[in-house]
């Protein structure tokens, strides 16, 4: 069998209508993809700068806390936490009565709390590496200037542990778009649930997830190339001068 009667053989078995009958389905859940994405990820990278400096203090009354909760989130698969967020709370009166329940009764509003939540721990721990490899030199010489802790953190050491923690984030930004196929299972409607959906009504496993794997490679393609380029311009001082 030549390749082109291989080729014509497979697609044949791959059905192109109940894509292009469902495509506005696969692009609302592309929306709420990186809807998903981007809040989570926001979420977390507030939470995490704070945690990872706090990890980082030789106060055990500090740094034991924020351990702890990098450990649980860590140590947890992100669908038991999204699960006990989401089906747990109502569980108890007085969540169900306080102000946080309009929120939590949510599916939107706790998978951005749970993702952001789990991301947190990861972003934590890749920050808090970063800055314990901050040259000893840049700190020495910005106390020398007499820099206050949080002028030397704000000016030194979190844009230079930045920029040698973004490939471990970038990796953690994937990671945190992948998790979101994990929201299909209370309710919302991301590329995952699209396809899912498409399965349900056609019974067409391989055109209806395989169309989402394809979404999920062209996003982290543009994830992966928005970073490079940033990587580069951050890194334009270390480039080698043209002769």
């Amino acid at each position: 069998m030549d390749g082109g009667t291989l080729q014509a053989s497979i697609l044949q078995f791959f059905d192109y209508q109940v894509i292009i009958d469902n495509w506005q389905l696969y692009l609302s859940g592309v929306f709420v993809t990186l809807q998903l994405t981007a809040l989570s990820l926001i979420l977390g990278f507030v939470l995490a700068v704070p945690m990872s400096i706090m990890l980082t203090s030789r106060k055990p009354w500090v740094w034991m806390p924020v351990w702890l909760y990098v450990y649980c989130f860590r140590g947890t698969p992100l669908l038991i936490q999204l699960f006990l967020l989401y089906y747990g709370a109502g569980q108890f009166a007085f969540i169900r009565e306080g102000f946080l329940w309009p929120f939590l009764r949510e599916a939107w509003f706790c998978a951005i709390i749970a993702m952001g939540l789990n991301t947190a721990a990861y972003q934590a721990e890749i920050f808090r590496g970063a800055i314990a490899t901050t040259p000893r030199g840049e700190i020495e010489a910005a106390r020398a200037f007499g820099m206050s802790p949080f002028r030397l953190y704000s000016r030194i050491i979190l844009p230079s542990s930045f920029r040698r923690a973004l490939p471990a984030y970038v990796n953690e930004v994937i990671f945190s778009l992948q998790s979101t196929s994990l929201a299909s299972l209370v309710t919302l409607i991301d590329i995952t649930g699209a396809a899912r959906i498409v399965n349900s009504r056609y019974y067409t496993p391989y055109e209806a997830f395989l169309s989402a794997a394809v979404l999920y490679l062209v996003i982290t393609f543009v994830i992966i190339w928005l970073a490079g380029g940033l990587e580069r311009r951050w890194n334009v001082h270390l480039a080698r001068p043209t002769s």
